[in-house]
């Protein structure tokens, strides 16, 4: 009986730890990345800026996120991992107060540099923590992993609460005002990630441990495009939704359903993580991405825009929880930040070149289907590409 309950009371200190830790993602993903697109169409028609303009802001942002993400590992040696989640955290929210200030390109995207860092950091170093404690729960593991990755989840359906009622409150050219109530609005969520400061590791073995990355030849690619491929429709689809005659109501409709979905991910795509080896887990989530980002290019009714904000946003962020599941099957403990790693750097290189790419089909088709079409079709290659992946025990 003892047993039972020291048990029970294990598992709930671990689930207790995964969701404080899923704040940092709410925090660098959530909020300090993908706000962005609820302020961009207001921060475009004030500041005159092209579509590749707006891109361009993106790219940086995930420039920031690779230098962050290639930062991690050695940061989390040196500080241990906790402590790199929470500066991280800080970082994000110190980069949305710069938004708040300025006006030119130029600090501009130094802010969204900063942003990306942090978000980095926060992302590979609370998922190598995130994973540790899964670890510990091998029957609940699928599903520790889908809460961390559903923080960002959260940041968005409290954005999308957030900036819309910011904007139509005081004026669409109150911009600044709504990267400050984001900032703002992130000051709880780093204070709770207090609660996982038992988990403050300082993984310097697993730093240097270098892993096969032959046994991820198809995935790596993959994962390059997929960031490539989301990464518009995450930038682009408010501007979509109001050209569409959206009102602020409804684009914060449309951007709470896709928080809401990605939140309730870990109970839709549990058993999908669990139960699919090689590639095939992604490459069902990513098909699943794909149709829910093609669905607003077949009808701008309400029905449809909700429908693909809720496909989409319940499989983006789960399709990141199975390469971590791979990870997982494929490599030792001592490897799994080396080879989460890797896997940033290819979803940083498809960030970085996803946003400039369609921000410049927007422009040269001087509309925003074709760079929202070339993005389902990035996906549904990511998809091909992923089918080839094999599991290192199944003769790669």
């Amino acid at each position: 009986m003892t047993m039972a309950v020291s048990s029970h009371s294990v598992r709930r200190h671990d689930l207790i730890v995964i969701a404080s830790l899923a704040l940092a993602p709410a925090i660098g993903l959530g909020i300090a990345r993908f706000a962005y697109a609820l302020v961009l169409p207001n921060m475009r028609a004030d500041l005159g800026w092209t579509y590749a303009d707006a891109g361009w802001m993106n790219t940086t942002n995930a420039a920031g996120y690779l230098l962050g993400a290639l930062l991690a590992a050695r940061s989390s040696a040196r500080f241990g991992a906790f402590r790199v989640v929470v500066a991280g955290a800080w970082a994000c929210i110190l980069a949305l107060l710069l938004c708040a200030f300025f006006r030119h390109p130029l600090p501009l995207n130094a802010a969204r540099l900063l942003a990306g860092i942090g978000g980095g950091l926060t992302f590979v170093s609370g998922g190598v923590l995130a994973v540790r404690v899964a670890q510990r729960n091998p029957d609940r593991s699928a599903f520790m992993l889908g809460l961390f990755y559903a923080g960002p989840g959260l940041g968005i359906l409290l954005s999308g609460i957030a900036v819309p009622a910011t904007l139509y409150r005081s004026g669409p050219e109150s911009w600044a005002t709504a990267w400050a109530a984001l900032a703002i609005l992130s000051v709880p969520l780093a204070i709770g990630l207090l609660a996982a400061r038992g988990e403050n590791i300082v993984a310097s073995s697993v730093a240097r441990e270098k892993p096969c990355y032959k046994s991820m030849l198809w995935l790596l690619p993959g994962y390059a495009v997929f960031g490539a491929g989301y990464i518009a429709y995450m930038t682009f689809m408010i501007a979509w939704v109001q050209n569409s005659g959206g009102s602020a109501g409804f684009q914060a409709l449309f951007w709470c359903t896709i928080g809401l979905a990605a939140i309730a991910s870990p109970w839709l795509y549990a058993a999908i993580l669990k139960r699919f080896r090689h590639g095939n887990a992604f490459a069902i989530l990513t098909g699943i991405t794909a149709i829910g980002a093609a669905l607003p290019l077949l009808s701008e009714g309400v029905p449809l825009l909700l429908t693909s904000a809720a496909v989409f946003g319940s499989a983006f962020f789960s399709v990141v929880a199975s390469t971590t599941a791979f990870v997982r099957r494929n490599y030792r403990p001592e490897q799994w930040a080396a080879a989460i790693g890797m896997l940033t750097i290819f979803f940083g290189i498809g960030q970085i070149l996803g946003p400039i790419a369609t921000g410049f089909i927007n422009d040269l088709m001087e509309n925003l289907a074709g760079g929202l079409w070339t993005s389902v079709l990035l996906l549904f290659v990511a998809m091909l590409l992923a089918k080839l992946q094999r599991d290192q025990s199944f003769g790669l």
